[in-house]
């Protein structure tokens, strides 16, 4: 047993960090495998897909497409349900925006030590960066990590490991300490040229990959609370809040209009769900009417739709006004003159 493989499951996020992480383990004779866990906030996944002016990316997980250039194992699971509470009630708070960076990595941290418990492998590595994060990656940070999650010393960081103390594997010759790396701070450069010399192709290294992160979403989201009068959401909501241009030009609803076809189409799939509007006779976006689809607002809905189409230069445009349940009525409205449209409607 003491000459076995020994067996690490690494946090495997789709971006160079984790990559690299996981290939110096690899290249220690480490039988690696990746765990990536889907909480609905990651910007890949469908918006890349849906948008016909993000043709110039690769259409791809990329933590798929890192475990086929490690040649490794994916495990890809669905916490959707469970890390509602890492976002609404977050121990140490959020970041910037609404990331709670810290309570999320001992989240993921402590599934790790679950699933590693669960199927007998040694130790967990990520592809934390000392000082690279302002939040989560810091010296005093990292202990916090592994003690919350319940992994403690079998939680190896090998990009900035020799900047800090050792950790089981290395104690125990598991991992060659001298082989990890020491690096720190937010420069990317060593990552990017050790990349280059392992031939990966990997996604862009800076920023994040949670819609969190990012201030015109976490804006959104503190307005669906504020409609509902409740810090709760469900998955259509954080995925609508991904697509289209937002307007709220009242307190009592909001409207999610596409802008271009893919979006159009993602929304077709939410008429059931909500109110929706369309101009029949020009091109245009597909609305969908979040809220009091009373008279008033309908009115203004409409006339807001057909000024987000082609017939917004018309006299008159014909819009018609899906309900939920699929019944449908058409309105000839004056689209909205472009000065009435409020700065302060935009989310």
């Amino acid at each position: 047993m003491e000459n076995r493989k020994r067996q690490a499951i690494v946090l495997l996020s789709g971006g160079l960090d984790s990559l690299l992480a996981a290939r110096l383990m690899l290249d220690q004779g480490i039988h690696v495998e990746g765990i990536n866990f889907f909480t609905g906030f990651c910007v890949e996944g469908h918006t890349h897909a849906i948008r016909r002016d993000r043709k110039d990316r690769a259409v791809r997980n990329n933590a798929l497409h890192s475990a086929e250039q490690l040649g490794i194992r994916l495990h890809m699971i669905d916490v959707i349900d469970d890390y509602k509470d890492v976002v609404l009630n977050p121990r140490h708070g959020y970041g910037a925006h609404l990331n709670p960076c810290l309570d999320c990595k001992a989240f993921m941290v402590g599934r790790a030590r679950s699933w590693l418990e669960e199927h007998g492998f040694d130790f967990i590595v990520t592809g934390e960066v000392l000082g690279q994060r302002p939040m989560s990656q810091r010296r005093d940070t990292f202990p916090v990590v592994a003690r919350e999650s319940g992994a403690l010393d079998r939680l190896v960081r090998p990009l900035s490991a020799r900047l800090l103390p050792p950790t089981l594997p290395e104690r125990e010759g598991w991992v060659d300490r001298e082989r990890l790396l020491g690096l720190s701070g937010r420069n990317r450069k060593p990552q990017i040229a050790l990349a280059r010399a392992y031939g990966f192709d990997y996604a862009q290294p800076a920023g994040g990959c949670c819609f969190l992160t990012d201030e015109n979403y976490a804006h959104k989201l503190r307005d669906l609370w504020a409609s509902r009068g409740a810090r709760r959401y469900d998955f259509d909501d954080i995925m609508l809040l991904k697509i289209g241009r937002h307007l709220r030009p009242h307190p009592s609803f909001k409207l999610i209009i596409g802008r271009e076809e893919g979006e159009n189409r993602f929304l077709e799939g939410y008429r059931h769900r909500f109110a929706h509007l369309w101009a029949t006779e020009h091109k245009g976006p597909l609305v969908l009417l979040q809220g009091d689809a009373n008279e008033t607002n309908l009115d203004l809905a409409c006339a807001i739709t057909a000024r987000f189409g082609q017939g917004r230069s018309k006299a008159r445009v014909r819009v018609a006004v899906g309900e939920p349940g699929g019944l449908t009525r058409e309105r000839d409205v004056t689209p909205l003159p472009a000065h009435a449209l409020a700065a302060e409607w935009y989310l």
